[in-house]
């Protein structure tokens, strides 16, 4: 069974990024296990000076749940054309540590505007050396309402397509 830790990098309670991570772990296939992180918010602002013997809990989980992963799924806003300090905050905590080297880990996408954000992400994770893969889904959810959202999630086609995209990722994982 893969273990797969899904992370948002949004906090707002009806966040289309949130929506799409846990409507990726209802439709992962046979032998994914999805689990969608919820810890973002609870995370102290990253400082060196507190690592090692003086890492938070909150960090420490963070960097367990990476590390006990077989692959990492992203999905993060875009905020003034850049990652969410949230989000970034959570990767700073994981620089010096062992837990994204090699790490496959997919971004997925609620928005198509989201470009900048995504060209950002994504160098942020290879300097990390994190392992990207390329087949990137996007359902496009932006500017729709929460009931909207769920209907959206809830197509045929975009369970299919969800369930597309963790498959192959969990592929590559697999080929790794």
């Amino acid at each position: 069974m893969l273990k797969i830790l899904a992370i948002s990098g949004s906090l707002r309670a009806a966040s289309t990024n949130s929506a799409l991570v846990a409507a990726l772990a209802l439709n992962a296939p046979e032998g994914c296990r999805v689990t969608v992180y919820d810890g973002l918010g609870r995370l102290p602002i990253f400082n060196p000076d507190d690592e090692g013997e003086r890492t938070p809990r909150e960090a420490s989980d963070l960097i367990d749940a990476v590390t006990r992963a077989d692959g990492v799924i992203v999905s993060c806003p875009e905020y003034a054309h850049g990652v969410p300090g949230g989000l970034k905050n959570a990767l700073d905590w994981l620089v010096s540590r062992d837990a994204a080297v090699a790490k496959p880990a997919m971004l997925a996408h609620a928005s198509p505007r989201s470009l900048f954000a995504r060209a950002a992400l994504a160098e942020i994770m290879r300097t990390m050396s994190f392992a990207l893969f390329e087949g990137e889904p996007e359902i496009a959810l932006l500017g729709k309402k929460p009931a909207e959202v769920e209907a959206n999630l809830a197509e045929q086609a975009n369970r299919q397509a969800m369930r597309e995209a963790v498959q192959g990722f969990a592929d590559f994982i697999r080929s790794r």
